[in-house]
C-alpha cells in the first residue's frame, strides 16, 4: 500500500497525536482543549495561517503552495460522543461518559498528518485550507462554519472529506457520485389524554392506544406513499408512557428518526407524519403535537469530484481497493452542508475489523492514519499540480 514515504516516517508521531486526542474527548462545540492541541501541532509544522474560533472552537489552517491557483478544502470533524468507553486501552478516555466512538480522533490525526507533509513539501499550486470542525455529532458544526462564511472567507473552490469505516478492509475506499448518505429528521410526538384508573378506562381518554395506532400507521408511509425505488427509513426509536401497572397515564410520547435522499421524499415524509398524528388524534379523542426537527440534509457528492477522489484513492490503495459506485448509506453527515456550498466529495475509508461506530468498544485503527493522510496529500497535489 503506497503510503507516502515522508508520511510513513512520522507514523509513530501520528499515533501519539491520535491517542492523546482519544484520551481527552470533548463534545459538540465544546472542543477547546482539542482545538488548542491542533493549533499547537499546526504551529510546530509551520503552516502559513491559523484561524481560530470559527463555529466557536473550529480551526482553519492555510498552507500556501507554489504559485497562483485555487484553494482546496479538506475537512476533519473533531468532536466525541457521550458514551462510556469499555475498550480498556491504556489511552482510553480519561473523562467518564465521553469517548471518541466515531473515530474523529483519527480524522483529526489524518488531517494533521496531511498538513505536516504539505507544509514541508509544498508540491502544489494555490492553497489548501484544512477545516477542523466541531459538533458533527450534535449541533451541525459544518452548517455553522458555512453560515459563518468559511467558504467565501478562504475562497475555497472544492471541499473533500473522509470517514473511517470499521469492518471494511484496511485502506479500502468506498464512495459514489450523487447521494451518498441520507438526510435525517426527528419527530417527537406528545399525546395527551385523560388519565385515571386502569380498572375504569371508560372514564379516561387513553393516550397509550393512540400512540400504538400512530406508530403502526407510520410504518405504512414508506410502503404505501413512497415510490419503491426511492430509499427511505422511518424508525420509531422511543416510546414513553405510564408509571404504574394500574394507571392509565395522562400523557404518552414517542420519537422517530426519518431519513431519505431526495428533498421531495423528505417533504412527503414530514407531511404524512403530521397527517397521521392529526388524524389519529381526532379518531382517539386525544390532543397531539409534533415537534419536527429538520436535521442534516442528504450528503450529495458532485460527480466529477467523486470520480476524481476515487482515482486518487486508487493511486494510494490500488484500484482493487476502491469501490467508486458503492451503495448509499442511510446514516447522515453534516458535511452535507459543505457540499451544498461547494463542489466536493465524501468517501469512506476502511480501518479493518473491530467494533462498529458509536459502540462503546470502538477504537480507531492507528494503521489507517497514514493511509488517510496520504490520500489527503495526494488529493491536493493532483488537484492543483505545479505547472
Amino acid at each position: 500500500m503506497p503510503v507516502l514515504n515522508r508520511i510513513a516516517a512520522f507514523a509513530e508521531e501520528m499515533k501519539g497525536w491520535r491517542r492523546h486526542l482519544h484520551a481527552n474527548p470533548e463534545l459538540a462545540f465544546d472542543c477547546h482543549t482539542t482545538a488548542a492541541f491542533i493549533v499547537a501541532r499546526l504551529r510546530e509544522m509551520g503552516v502559513d495561517e491559523i484561524h481560530e474560533g470559527i463555529a466557536q472552537t473550529g480551526v482553519v489552517a492555510i498552507i500556501n503552495g507554489q504559485g497562483a491557483g485555487p484553494t482546496i478544502g479538506l475537512r476533519a470533524d473533531m468532536d466525541a460522543l457521550a458514551i462510556q468507553e469499555i475498550t480498556g486501552a491504556d489511552y482510553a478516555s480519561t473523562i467518564a461518559g465521553r469517548m471518541h466512538a466515531c473515530g474523529h480522533d483519527g480524522h483529526v490525526t489524518m488531517a494533521l498528518g496531511a498538513a505536516k507533509y504539505l507544509a514541508e513539501t509544498r508540491n502544489f499550486a494555490g492553497r489548501v485550507a484544512i477545516l477542523f470542525q466541531p459538533a458533527e455529532e450534535e449541533g451541525g458544526g459544518g452548517n455553522v462554519m458555512v453560515q459563518e462564511g468559511v467558504m467565501d472567507r478562504f475562497d475555497i473552490a472544492r471541499i473533500f472529506g473522509i470517514h473511517n469505516a470499521p469492518n471494511l478492509a484496511l485502506g479500502h475506499f468506498q464512495t459514489t457520485p450523487g447521494p451518498l448518505m441520507a438526510s435525517v429528521d426527528t419527530a417527537w410526538v406528545t399525546v395527551t389524554g385523560k388519565g385515571g384508573h386502569g380498572a375504569t378506562p371508560h372514564e379516561c381518554i387513553d393516550p397509550v392506544v393512540a400512540v400504538v395506532a400512530m406508530v403502526q400507521a407510520m410504518q405504512t408511509i414508506i410502503p404505501r406513499n413512497v415510490y419503491a425505488m426511492d430509499e427511505a427509513v422511518i424508525s420509531v426509536t422511543q416510546i414513553h408512557a405510564g408509571t404504574a401497572s394500574n394507571i392509565i397515564p395522562e400523557v404518552a410520547t414517542f420519537c422517530a428518526t426519518i431519513r431519505a435522499f431526495r428533498p421531495e421524499v423528505r417533504e412527503l415524509l414530514k407531511r404524512r407524519v403530521h397527517e397521521i398524528v392529526a388524524g389519529h388524534a381526532a379518531a382517539f379523542n386525544v390532543e397531539a403535537g409534533v415537534d419536527y426537527d429538520w436535521g442534516y440534509p442528504a450528503t450529495v457528492n458532485h460527480p466529477e469530484e467523486a470520480d476524481f477522489a476515487a482515482a486518487v484513492a486508487a493511486e494510494v490503495s490500488g484500484e482493487a481497493a476502491v469501490n467508486a459506485r458503492a451503495n448509499r448509506e442511510m446514516g447522515s453527515e453534516d458535511f452535507s452542508y459543505m457540499l451544498e456550498a461547494r463542489p466536493g466529495a465524501y468517501l469512506f475509508m476502511g480501518i479493518g475489523p473491530g467494533a462498529g461506530l458509536h459502540h462503546s468498544a470502538y477504537d480507531f485503527n492507528d494503521e489507517a492514519a497514514p493511509i488517510g493522510a496520504s490520500f489527503f496529500a495526494r488529493l491536493v497535489e493532483r488537484a492543483q499540480p505545479l505547472a
